[in-house]
């Protein structure tokens, strides 16, 4: 596993864990989340004035990964909005690698070393435990399984939407193909917002405070970017793994900033999930 690679996907993580930490403090997630997608959007209509439009032959991947992204961002704002952070971010992105590991071998011809396998069944491993601190915590009340529910889905989700990210960018230009789609995925995840709120609460929330709607969209695209980035020139199934280390930094983030018990489970997987990362940097 190329070092650069690794180095792209855990700045993305990092990013990525802080834009959801931020969802999770707005009162109205549904409304931020739809605000974070809007100005996503417009920063990637003014950065493609000067990038150009992806070949036509990415076009495709883009349409598809947006109705995916789309139906992403509207799930997650739900699982945010009734269930513990700490919860549905370990298992909705640590299941991910899982699935993604399977469409890749299938459909991208990828064969995954024994290490590379152990790596990442490692990952999956610790994210899985960190996760099931909420539940053994909540002594397994229904409002959590629902939230498992939504997670693995939402994680489901993903894994489809990288798969295609991944094949996208190793055919063509990822910074053309992230903005397109960026810009698009608004026009589905407004539809929706808008429908089921109206114009009044989403025009209140912007006269409200914008700096963390505008930070929380930067720091979207520029995580994904990065991401895609690492997708086109390294294994997919490592990469997608790898990634997920945002969990752990999203377990942190959460205890530091939102008061959400860490306790020794979350350290165990965290330990477990970093010896996974290590694995996959040696021996993949």
């Amino acid at each position: 596993m190329p070092l650069v690679a690794i180095l792209l996907l855990l700045t993305s993580a990092f990013l990525h864990a802080l834009w959801n930490l931020l969802l999770k403090r707005s009162q109205e997630k549904y409304i931020a989340m739809g605000w974070q997608v809007i100005i996503s959007g417009v920063l990637a209509f003014f950065l493609l004035l000067f990038t150009g439009l992806p070949p036509r032959s990415m076009w495709l991947f883009a349409l598809l990964s947006m109705g995916l992204e789309a139906v992403y961002f509207i799930l997650l704002s739900n699982a945010y909005s009734d269930h513990d952070f700490s919860l549905v971010y370990p298992i909705a992105r640590g299941t991910a690698p899982a699935f993604l590991m399977l469409w890749s071998v299938v459909f991208l011809k990828e064969q995954p070393s024994l290490g590379g396998i152990l790596g990442v069944s490692l990952i999956v491993c610790g994210m899985v435990i960190i996760g099931a601190t909420a539940l053994i915590q909540s002594r397994g009340s229904r409002l959590h399984f629902k939230g498992v529910a939504i997670a693995l889905s939402v994680a489901l989700i993903i894994s489809l939407y990288t798969l295609i990210d991944g094949t996208a960018v190793k055919n063509g230009p990822a910074l053309p193909y992230a903005l397109t789609m960026f810009m698009f995925v608004p026009v589905l995840t407004t539809t929706y917002n808008i429908r089921r709120f109206g114009w009044s609460p989403f025009l209140a929330a912007w006269k409200g405070p914008r700096l963390p709607l505008i930070l929380a969209a930067a720091l979207g695209v520029a995580a994904y970017l990065l991401a895609l980035t690492a997708y086109s020139f390294a294994p997919l199934s490592y990469s997608g793994a790898i990634r997920e280390v945002s969990v752990v930094i999203g377990a942190v983030l959460g205890w530091i900033f939102l008061e959400e018990p860490m306790g020794g489970t979350r350290v165990i997987g965290s330990t477990v999930i970093f010896v996974g990362i290590l694995i996959i940097a040696l021996f993949a």
